[in-house]
């Protein structure tokens, strides 16, 4: 059975040919071109191989070339399936053990590398590169922009919801997917920045040489100036069962859901309540996915509190002060366990829950991707860094800090002077800001008959409502987006504030034809055919506590913004105070089974799968270089260089007690992005399967 997204409130289902292709000697189908995982997904396969060192099964955790977990075998050869397309009649296999070399059938001459110069590299097309490149395309300056993917605009093009910030500074008000395309036909004036997609830098040299793989061929560039805008890679999290085919990062989800438009999973868990698990959620809904709960460590969600709102408004349940204790699942995840923590963070016994579930998203942060920008340093480079690649923060901030990263670029090549203005850095740690105190709610203090009331309470960034209100009257302080806006003055039922609010947090009270029933104007997102003219639903309040019921009296399709305003007719006692609907029931936690299970057999390195155990061992035996452990466990090892499992290791010696200053750190690979040794010599191989089908090459 299919998996794919037939309809989507947002997002268009892609379209394109459709070829056979065979996974395990069984004929499935594809979108030609589409990644292999993706493929998988859409016929309903998540174990993808199974793990050499004790035949465990594999899935995807990344989705974006950065871990090896997704591997198979694609014509003979291993492969990561995230970032390998599908072609027609591809020969797809679990990869089982550590896979042998393919006989090579014909062997090319080596190619000749060329070699290039430009004024500025730049290592990332996501929103800090885009906006970097725009601004150094302003000036004409040459400039290459090199990205992995076919498309630029980075995790943008996950996003499917408004963004929050400023309008005049980073598009708030409009959807992260849209924003991508607004900045790439922006690029598209400036023929000095030459685009690359499809390729990746590989390393840095020495010599002041960046190694780029461009369409499977290697050419070594040579700038005067590089800009690190590679973004960030997810965190991982360590318990018992975080290896399962199910288990997997928050950016892998929304890379099938939004980008591919496929369904993965039926019942979803989230561990995490920063923005990125709040959006998965809300993603999911959108893509008819139900979500069975959220949990947070601390006392409040990180994340913006109207994200958590929207979804506590919808039906999930948010669990803050608790923790996941283990996954659970045959071949497959099958059901998850948390528990409540205490101060330290430790479970409290007699609180665990269950939950069935298929899928379990790992929300927990991000690592910064900035090893390029480390060993251009190293190497005496002219090296500059932006966006995540820099510091985490939100997509906003990032393309701001890469329009300031361009004006330094600017001044070390000689083509502007002075400094950065200074109010530049004050927007910027505007823009990454975390969220400031949440005021309480205020009763109506006028008595118009239409009105809009602001659910948006918490100090956050953002200013759309504000900039779209024809007749200025919903106020936010001059140079302090920051405040929590307020109405004052009139209003005439437009819905502009409402259409535009990047939380939904606006509703729209009309009284004018009856102040006991007055109607309220409500926004929705969740899909065309989710609700109707008629129905009755269930109010809830600005944090999602009930209000009764109401029925949808008209309802309003905004086509252009891809909203939809459900009109409600409400009791006019608690219509200020109905902020949504509630769609889904709370799931229950079902009977929790006692397990033997030990902290110790928690996988930390994926690659190798080395236990907790192991590298507790090691560092109790008084192990303090990095690079030992490495020799002695394998953790590090792997296909993936240590990109997901080096946070954890650290994170195992601060919870011995090993101080950070007694550590050796590992070392970092040359090369940053496995590479075929033939490549650096532009030698094209076939294995027999590609020389019977008549590909070219890897």
């Amino acid at each position: 059975m299919s998996e794919r997204i037939e309809d989507h409130m947002i997002l268009t289902p892609p379209a394109g040919a459709r070829v056979k292709f065979t996974f395990g000697g069984r004929e499935l189908e594809a979108l030609d071109g589409e990644m292999i995982s993706t493929a998988l997904f859409a016929n309903g396969v998540k174990i993808f191989s199974r793990h050499h060192r004790d035949g465990s099964p594999q899935g995807i955790f990344c989705a974006n070339g950065q871990c090896a977990q997704c591997s198979v075998l694609a014509d003979g050869i291993s492969v990561k399936s995230c970032v390998t397309p599908v072609r027609a009649g591809m020969k797809v296999e679990e990869l089982r053990g550590v896979p042998g070399l393919p006989p090579a059938v014909c062997v090319q001459d080596a190619g000749r590398i060329e070699e290039l110069e430009t004024d500025a590299l730049i290592i990332g097309g996501g929103p800090s590169g885009l906006a970097a490149a725009i601004e150094l395309g302003k000036l004409n300056v040459p400039t290459i922009i090199v990205d992995d993917k076919h498309k630029l605009g980075g995790k943008l093009v996950l996003q499917t919801h408004k963004f929050f910030g400023s309008v005049e500074d980073c598009y708030a008000g409009t959807r992260g997917i849209d924003i991508a395309d607004k900045l790439t036909d922006q690029l598209k004036e400036y023929p000095s920045v030459k685009v690359w997609l499809n390729s990746s830098c590989v390393a840095v040299f020495s010599d002041k040489k960046a190694g780029v793989v461009r369409d499977g061929t290697y050419c070594l560039v040579k700038p005067k100036a590089i800009v690190t805008a590679a973004g960030a890679r997810e965190k991982s999290l360590p318990f018992p069962g975080n290896t399962l085919p199910g288990v997997y990062g928050a950016g892998a989800f929304q890379t099938l859901v939004n980008r591919d438009l496929v369904r993965p999973s039926k019942k979803l868990f989230i561990v995490g309540g920063g923005n990125v698990g709040l959006i998965a959620a809300y993603h999911a809904m959108q893509a008819g996915i139900k979500v069975v709960g959220l949990i947070e460590a601390q006392e409040r969600c990180g994340g913006y509190k109207v994200h958590e709102d929207k979804i506590r408004r919808l039906g999930v349940p948010v669990y803050t002060r608790h923790t996941i204790l283990r996954a659970e699942g045959k071949e497959e995840l099958e059901r998850v366990t948390i528990a409540q923590v205490d101060d330290r963070f430790r479970p409290l016994p007699g609180t665990e829950k269950t939950f069935e579930a298929d899928t379990l998203l790992i929300a927990v942060g991000l690592n910064s991707i900035n090893e390029f920008h480390q060993q251009a340093l190293a190497f005496g480079m002219n090296a500059f860094v932006c966006g995540d690649a820099e510091e985490i923060a939100e997509a906003s901030a990032a393309m701001f800090s890469g329009k300031i990263t361009a004006h330094k670029v600017l001044k070390s090549l000689g083509v502007m002077a002075g400094p950065v203005p200074a109010f530049w850095y004050e927007k910027l740690e505007t823009l990454k800001s975390r969220p400031g105190p949440t005021g309480a709610v205020k009763e109506r203090d006028h008595d118009r008959k239409v009105y809009p009331v602001l659910h948006c309470r918490q100090e956050i960034p953002c200013n759309p409502c504000a900039t779209s209100c024809p007749k200025k009257s919903i106020k936010i302080p001059v140079g302090n987006i920051m405040a929590a806006p307020k109405f004052e003055g009139e209003c005439i039922g437009c819905f502009k504030c409402l259409v535009i609010c990047p939380g939904l947090a606006i509703t729209i009270v009309d009284r004018r034809k009856d102040e006991k029933v007055p109607t309220v104007a409500v926004p929705f997102e969740i899909g065309r055919g989710a609700v109707k003219k008629g129905d009755e639903l269930e109010l809830t309040d600005w944090e999602g506590c009930p209000l009764g019921k109401a029925g949808i009296v008209d309802i309003r399709d905004f086509k252009a913004d891809s909203t939809l305003i459900l009109q409600l007719a409400v009791d006019g006692a608690i219509a200020d105070k109905v902020a949504g609907v509630r769609l889904y029931a709370e799931e229950k936690p079902g009977k929790h089974a006692v397990t033997k299970d030990s902290p110790d057999d928690t996988v930390i390195c994926r690659c190798e799968r080395v236990t907790l155990g192991e590298i507790r061992r090691a560092l109790r035996s008084g192990m303090r270089d990095l690079n030992q452990l490495k020799a002695v466990t394998r953790a590090g090892m792997g296909a993936c260089g240590s990109k997901t499992c080096n946070s954890l290791i650290l994170s195992v010696c601060r919870a011995e007690g090993v101080k950070p200053e007694e550590l050796t750190p590992m070392t970092q690979r040359p090369l940053l992005m496995e590479t075929e040794l033939g490549t650096f010599a532009n030698i094209k191989c076939r294995t027999a399967m590609e020389e019977k089908a008549g590909w070219s090459g890897f």
